[in-house]
Formats: structure tokens, sequence, C-alpha cells
């Protein structure tokens, strides 16, 4: 039988021959290995603080390239717009603080702005196309025409859009009671929320899409959704303008669905990069664009014409609008 002695001569030679081997592994690493290895982070670290200074002088640059533009944009936009009305209509999902920055640039354009029009989530659940198909059906004007073999998102941003926009100059700022029926059917419902007075009708929109791109099974649907109504009120108006941050172009994104919707593309404008100065004031150009028939997508994303109409046009006597 194996004593007490045995095992614990056992266990020291277990315990030395370990150390022996950590001691003679450390000598051999030592050199190069572990040399190296303190080498290589110190060249990370290097290498960060470096990165680190880079991006401290860009962010630098960039808020005084932002502060320049903003202090300048009453100039840059003044009287683009005079004249004109402009409504506002927000997908689920759009962030307050941009909509605000793009509103306020259009006023300093000289636009009046109608009011706003929120599509509730449930506008873009399509689960709820039913309901919606329903709506239109019963809300629809009798002397208005809907699109036979569009959607029934095509179908229900014909019907909004007449209700809110117009080409004809002379019903510019007056209210249809039709319209005001279905804006009302539609509130009704919870599908959309309406502030001030859209139904004092605008010859230009701007559509604010999402701040994320859609994700699962729905996405599609859902950014074709925004699409329909981008081209709904393009078709009801003089023009309609499709913005949002750098997201809305990435895939799923409803600017980035616009931009591969060729038929869309041809009428529709956009612009990615509301988050900037720069890009709030190329709205107002993209809307004046719109005016003289000619559709661009603007921005620092995927399918971009570039990164401004490439003459801002000027300004020029319009229609006078109604009260």
């Amino acid at each position: 039988m194996i004593d007490f002695r045995y095992h614990l001569v056992s266990i020291v030679a277990i315990f030395l021959a370990l150390s022996v081997g950590i001691v003679l592994g450390t000598s051999f690493l030592e050199d190069p290995a572990i040399k190296t290895a303190e080498a290589f982070a110190n060249q990370l670290r290097i290498r960060n603080d470096e990165y680190r200074t880079e991006l401290e002088t860009l962010q630098k640059r960039e808020a005084a390239n932002d502060a320049f533009v903003t202090a300048d944009t009453p100039r840059l936009v003044q009287d683009a717009l005079a004249t004109e009305r402009v409504v506002i209509v927000e997908a689920p999902g759009t962030t307050t603080a941009m909509r605000e920055a793009v509103q306020e640039v259009i006023a300093k354009s000289g636009a009046t702005v109608t009011g706003r029009v929120i599509l509730g989530e449930d506008y873009v659940d399509v689960s709820q196309s039913a309901l919606i198909d329903k709506l239109v059906t019963e809300a629809k004007p009798v002397d208005m025409t809907l699109p036979v073999e569009g959607t029934t998102y095509d179908r229900a941003a014909a019907l909004l859009a007449g209700a809110i926009v117009t080409s004809d100059p002379a019903q510019l700022g007056k209210v249809d009671p039709t319209a005001t029926g279905v804006l009302e059917a539609f509130q009704r419902a919870g599908l959309i929320t309406v502030t001030d007075q859209p139904a004092k009708r605008a010859d230009l929109a701007v559509l604010v899409a999402p701040a994320e791109p859609y994700t699962g099974e729905s996405a599609a649907q859902q950014a074709g959704a925004i699409v329909s109504m981008a081209l709904g009120l393009d078709e009801a108006g003089r023009g309609t303008v499709l913005i949002g941050p750098p997201t809305g172009a990435a895939a799923g994104g409803a600017i980035a669905a616009l931009r591969e919707d060729t038929a869309a593309a041809e009428k529709v404008s956009s612009v990615d990069n509301i988050d900037m100065p720069a890009g709030r004031i190329v709205v107002v150009y993209a809307l004046r664009e719109q005016l003289s028939g000619v559709a661009g997508h603007y921005g620092i994303g995927a399918g971009v014409s570039g990164t401004e109409p490439s003459a801002p046009p000027a300004p020029t006597p319009t229609a006078t609008s109604g009260g």
C-alpha cells in the first residue's frame, strides 16, 4: 500500500517540475516573443493616440463647418420658395429634432408650412392593410378616381395626397370639404395625426422618412408604403422630396427603396443627410428643382446624383397662393 510520504514526495516533485518548466518557458519566451508582444502593444497605443487626435481634429472641423453653414443658412435660402406652400408628412419613426430643423429652414426660404400629417404605426403595419383598404373605399369622394391596379398603399396615398396638396394655383390655400372629411376619417381610424391646417392645400410636400431602416419579413412592404406616399404626393401636387438621415439610405431604408425604384426615382427627389445643416439647405434647393419638373437625389448615401443640384435654382416668381 502506498503511504502518505509517497504521496507527499510525488506532489512536491510535480510542483518542482512545474516551477522548473515555468522558469525555462519564461526564459525561452522572453526573447523574442515577449519583447515582440510588448513592441506590438506599444505600436497599437501610439496608433490609437494618433487616431484619437485625428478624430478630434475632424470633429472640430465638422463643428466649425456646421456652425458656418448654419449662420449663413438664411442668406443661402432667402426667397428660394417665396409664396410657395409646403406640407410636411412624417412617417412613423422620424426624429422630431431633425424635422423641426428642416421645417425652420423651409420657413426661412419664404415658404408657408401649411401643417403636418403624421402617419401612425398602424399605417405601415401590413396586417392593417385590409382596414386601410376598407377605409379608402368608404372615404373616397365620389368624383375622385384612384389607381385601379395599385396596391392598398397606392390608393391610400392618392386619397390622402389629394386632401393636402394640389397642382392647381386656384386651389392653393383653400380647404376642400371632402378633403377635410378624408383627413378626419383617417384620424378616427388612428392612422394619422394632423397638426395646424394641412387641409389648406399646399403645392409642395416634404416627406420625412423613418430614422432607421425597416427589418424583418415586412420590411420591403413597409418601405414601399412610404415610397407610395411619396409618389402620391408628387402626382397630386407640384413636387415632393423624401428626406431623412444617412440611415434612411441604407438597406431597408425608405430612401433606399425610393432610389431603387426607377419609376419613383425619376419623379420624387430625395435628401439623405438632413442631420447636417448643409443637407437641410439642399432640401430647399431640391424643392425648388421639383418646381421645374426635375428630380434629383442628394446627400452621402448610395444612389446620389450629387451633394446638391448642379445649379441651385434662383428664386423665380410663382403663382400667388390663397390665404
